[in-house]
């Protein structure tokens, strides 16, 4: 039976490929691979604890837990701890076939990697475990598109695809950057494209849980739209829901257990719904060029309220209510060299209720308050090479002044000073330092604390990028960061500010890279 049913299946396939070849019109290929190498001097490790003190009483303080009671962290800021080098790659094969009536296929495979990690061969044995390694290449495209449908302006895009919108601030593929290891959607997209107006909607499904339909899923969407009316200006409304659907349960039991939770309000989640909505304009008035951008967050955070756990119960009432804000400025001068100077701002919103006052910390039934943060969603706009390597840099904001420049027809130049701020601080039991080591005055006493400083540092950087030939490209860049008080300390900026970025010093930091890319 499994004989005739490959045969027929291989028949029904021919078929298929037959037909489709009487209407295939073109057909392209291409990729592109890029390489990089990286290396961090004082800020990677762990994770490792930074701040410790002793279970408050009944383990009522919101962070920690009452058995592991240490604030840990990813980072150190310390030149004692270990450094963080890699050779990263990535290789990107496509295929893309046209058909007639405005039909098209494309299918991109991609494989990431760091050098090392799938060698071949074990030189002392001659035989290497990783080479057996299955998840290398994965399709990280596969879609369908027809234009011009039904003779309009809509045009449909389905299945797996990368989504990129305005100046990327929220969704883009993400391969900018450290980690440069992409992001697509399992998506269906309708666009529909007159003279001055685009408008985009999408549905996509971020995980599948084989419930019912939408039961236990997370799904993104959202509508995009842009208008190009005036000539040389964009200007972009849109709205995106992230929905989670996930399950969350505190403490599983049956109907007695349920009806207690009830009457003490606890242990009852409902789907996360994270709204974004947002106003864009940019553009140029001759030499000057803009980027202005504004987004609001809202609606239900349960998933992040579950991880405010101290005891048995999280913060069930969470939302999000955050601001986040970008702007971008430039002069361009018409002189050798084509400087452009440039401003720069970012802002995202952030919480931090981790404090806990004397009555609540006697209070036995006391539930935490969740800390919610703006969500950066799937950005592909990067802050700094180590400082925001996953794009989740939050609860900060940051001001920036650069300088680009063309000295030849090959060779770009950028050259920038950042300044990076917390905005709501974390509130550390109160401790002094002996050393490197933070040492709790009355490690019982978890409601008497003291604010850690919002100064993150200042970063230098400098980038050149030598253009080789139009498909080949070398870049070359060195990062320095003049630790602050605040990242010494410590706070919640990274992991979308559900991550402790404190060390165990504040020494300066360094991030160099050097890489190059060919197209294809």
């Amino acid at each position: 039976m499994r004989k005739y049913a490959l045969i027929v299946a291989t028949i029904a396939l021919v078929t298929v490929a037959v037909s489709a070849v009487a209407e295939l019109q073109q057909v392209s290929v291409g990729g592109s691979i890029r390489i990089r190498g990286n290396y961090v001097h004082n800020e990677l490790t762990g994770p490792l604890p930074q701040l410790r003190w002793a279970p408050p009483l009944l383990g009522k303080r919101p962070i920690g837990g009452p058995f592991n009671p240490a604030v840990a962290s990813i980072y150190h800021w310390d030149d004692d701890g270990p450094a963080y080098s890699s050779v990263e790659m990535r290789t990107r094969l496509h295929v893309k076939a046209d058909f007639t009536d405005n039909v098209s296929a494309f299918i991109e495979l991609d494989s990431y990697d760091n050098w090392g990690e799938d060698f071949r061969s074990n030189y002392i044995t001659g035989v290497d475990g990783r080479a057996a390694s299955v998840d290398d290449v994965e399709v990280f495209q596969a879609y369908i598109e027809a234009r011009e449908l039904w003779d309009t302006p809509l045009s449909m895009r389905i299945g797996r695809q990368e989504l990129a919108f305005g100046s990327q601030w929220l969704v883009g593929p993400r391969d900018f950057g450290f980690f440069f290891t992409g992001i697509s959607f399992d998506a269906l997209r309708l666009t529909y494209a007159a003279d001055n107006l685009t408008i985009d909607a999408w549905a996509s499904k971020l995980a599948e849980r084989f419930s019912d339909f939408g039961d236990d899923d997370v799904d993104f969407y959202g509508l995009y739209g842009s208008y190009t009316g005036i000539e040389g200006h964009t200007f972009d409304l849109y709205w995106m829901l992230l929905r989670d659907d996930t399950d969350i349960e505190d403490v599983a039991g049956g109907p007695i257990v349920e009806w207690l939770q009830d009457v003490w309000g606890v242990d009852d989640y409902d789907a996360t719904m994270l709204h974004t909505i947002g106003l864009r304009a940019a553009g140029a008035f001759g030499a000057f060029d803009y980027d202005a951008e504004i987004a609001y967050q809202f609606g239900e955070a349960d998933m992040i309220g579950a991880t405010f756990k101290p005891g048995l119960f999280g913060d069930d009432s969470a939302d999000f209510d955050n601001l986040g804000a970008k702007l971008e400025l430039g002069y361009s001068f018409d002189v050798a060299w084509h400087p452009r100077l440039f401003a720069a701002f970012r802002y995202y919103g952030g919480e931090d209720n981790r404090d806990i006052s004397f009555w609540e910390w006697l209070n036995p039934f006391y539930k935490p308050e969740a800390s919610v943060s703006f969500n950066r969603l799937f950005s592909n706009d990067i802050l700094s090479g180590f400082i925001d390597a996953n794009n989740d840099f939050t609860n900060a904001w940051y001001a920036r002044l650069g300088l680009m420049t063309a000295p030849t027809e090959k060779l770009r130049t950028m050259f920038w000073v950042s300044y990076y701020e917390s905005l709501a601080d974390f509130d550390a039991p109160r401790h002094f330092k002996v050393g490197k080591a933070r040492i709790p005055i009355f490690p019982l006493a978890s409601w008497w604390t003291q604010q850690n400083d919002d100064d993150l540092g200042i970063d230098v950087m400098l980038a050149v990028t030598y253009l080789y030939s139009q498909d080949l490209s070398f870049d070359i860049g060195w990062t320095h960061l003049f630790t602050g008080d605040g990242y010494g300390q410590g706070n919640y900026n990274a992991f979308n500010g559900l991550v402790f970025n404190g060390g165990s010093d504040k020494d300066d930091a360094d991030y160099v890279f050097a890489g190059c890319r060919v197209d294809f």
